[in-house]
């Protein structure tokens, strides 16, 4: 029942007022820092924040860098009510050919530096408990942490250094999908309305109390990445519009804890879900295909016969699909086979039947290692040939 009431609270009917006034927040409440730039770096202007609250994010990916933009731009109007005094992100990793030897930094560490958020404000420590790094975290003298994606399990030793806590943007409603997948597993499970919550963070992952939570309808054919975006910004202006009452030290006592017994996991997904099964019904390979887009991404296996009758295996990639109509134009077919894996060819595009004889079109595709093409060139290459797809065994 108090998860129940959460969600009615901020996702009801009340849910349009509430990102209306959210969105005023962030434009003329705006709390944020003045940076002075001194030649090449860039010092906070303390005269300016010594009546701020001191604010340090953490996130890593790039889906998070929205939020620390967010941040950032609130921090430079004047009426500010905080400074964001560091960013903490994962280490440098390898992300792809070439960065093995020279990991590029994290998309929020380098989104921190291009707002020249000062070098040694930027952290990026192994392990959030490290000592090394919470001294360094105490030395801001944090009044909050937020965190969006960070990706690092946070210790009770750091839960407990900022005044005010630490609040989490989890794009979920709330007990429902904990864990590091929510957008993900909530498409693949076809849902047609998701939403973004702020807790705050406990030992427990994505067991907090929730101070703001609003809900969010999915689009039919928006992916993951996307959507993902779309709800950690709607999340930073729900955080905005919040900080006040988080300020006034009616946070913990505004949040509702959540209802355990209704909390729904959302795993982190692996590249064993690359696989696409065209046997499901047609919108479940949808809602898979949207779910897996930047990775692990979907693949299929097909068979190609040229019109001589050899035949060859072919693995690739679905990177974008949409549910076909039954009937219309350009849906004129090259082949009329009856065969039911027989993928059809029409003029630029291709559309396989499903396991529930629902159709299904790829709009965009990738041979592995090369560019992503469109269903157009992909048949004219194929030369006459002949597609079908491979049941998983």
């Amino acid at each position: 029942m108090l998860a129940a009431r959460a969600c009615h609270r901020w996702a009801g009917g009340q849910h349009l007022k509430f990102w209306r006034s959210s969105l005023r927040s962030a434009r003329h409440l705006s709390h944020g820092r003045k940076w002075q730039h001194q030649g090449r770096g860039t010092v906070l202007n303390s005269a300016a924040s010594q009546s701020r609250k001191s604010v340090v994010f953490f996130g890593t990916p790039q889906v998070a860098v929205p939020v620390l933009d967010g941040l950032i731009q609130a921090a430079s109007q004047p009426d500010s009510t905080f400074d964001v005094t560091g960013v903490v992100s994962q280490p440098a990793r390898p992300s792809g050919r070439g960065s093995r030897r020279n990991p590029p930094p994290s998309p929020v560490a380098q989104a921190a530096a291009r707002a020249g958020i000062p070098q040694d404000r930027i952290l990026t420590p192994e392990r959030a408990g490290d000592a090394g790094f919470l001294d360094a975290l105490r030395s801001l003298h944090p009044d909050l942490l937020v965190t969006a994606a960070y990706g690092n399990y946070l210790p009770t030793r750091l839960l407990g250094i900022p005044r005010q806590g630490t609040l989490n943007i989890h794009p979920s409603l709330l007990p429902a999908y904990r864990g590091a997948a929510p957008v993900q597993r909530a498409l693949m499970d076809g849902l047609t309305q998701t939403g973004v919550s702020v807790l705050y963070s406990v030992r427990e992952m994505d067991a907090g109390p929730v101070l703001a939570q609003a809900a969010y309808e999915i689009p039919e054919d928006v992916q993951a990445p996307e959507l993902t975006q779309r709800l950690f910004e709607l999340g930073t202006r729900l955080l905005l519009d919040a900080l006040p009452d988080v300020w006034a030290g009616m946070g913990p006592s505004l949040a509702l804890p959540q209802d355990a017994a209704t909390a729904t996991a959302a795993p982190k997904l692996s590249s064993a879900d690359a696989a696409l099964d065209l046997g499901l019904p047609a919108a479940a390979v949808h809602a898979r295909v949207r779910a897996c887009a930047g990775w692990p991404g979907s693949s299929v296996a097909f068979l190609v016969r040229d019109p001589a009758g050899r035949e060859s295996a072919l693995t690739l990639k679905v990177l974008r699909t949409r549910l076909a109509e039954s009937s219309g134009p350009g849906t004129e077919v090259q082949n009329t086979s009856q065969e039911p894996n027989q993928v059809e060819l029409a003029p630029g595009a291709l559309t396989v039947r499903c396991g529930d004889g629902g159709r299904l079109s790829i709009l965009e595709l990738q041979v592995p290692g090369r560019r992503p093409v469109s269903p157009a060139a992909f048949i004219n290459g194929l030369r006459g040939a002949t597609l079908s797809w491979v049941p998983i065994r």
